[in-house]
């Protein structure tokens, strides 16, 4: 079954182009390096928690937007080494003073489906 990477992190509002510029960048780059699929959602119905959210998650400000984000590999072993060279790749961006958001809170993790329908 595949591996997914997902993702949650806040992307100042303003910063939607250049947060979608560097998606697509980084998209191809996993692509090229296995990934099979790289989906970018910008949330426009996020409610507000009580006791959590994905605004409290990832201390969303009143001017940011909540970005949810998934990579589809088709197993662990091929996610582990596509990421290896995604990020040794001289394409991708590794300056994070540059990054139209702050990385410090975005949460991610890897995740084995246990669904697919």
């Amino acid at each position: 079954m595949n591996y997914v990477d997902g993702y949650v992190l806040a992307v100042p509002t303003a910063k939607k182009e250049a947060y979608r510029t560097i998606a697509e960048k980084a998209a191809a780059i996993f692509k090229r390096h296995g990934a099979l699929t790289v989906v970018e959602c910008w949330g426009d119905d996020v409610p507000e928690g009580q006791v959590t959210s994905f605004s409290m998650a990832v201390q969303r400000k009143d001017d940011e937007s909540v970005v949810f984000s998934w990579i589809t590999w088709p197993s662990k072993a091929v996610r582990d080494e596509g990421m290896k060279k995604s990020m040794e790749d001289p394409e991708m961006d590794h300056d994070m003073n540059n990054m139209p958001f702050d990385g410090k809170r975005m949460i991610f993790g890897g995740f084995q489906p246990i669904v697919n329908r």
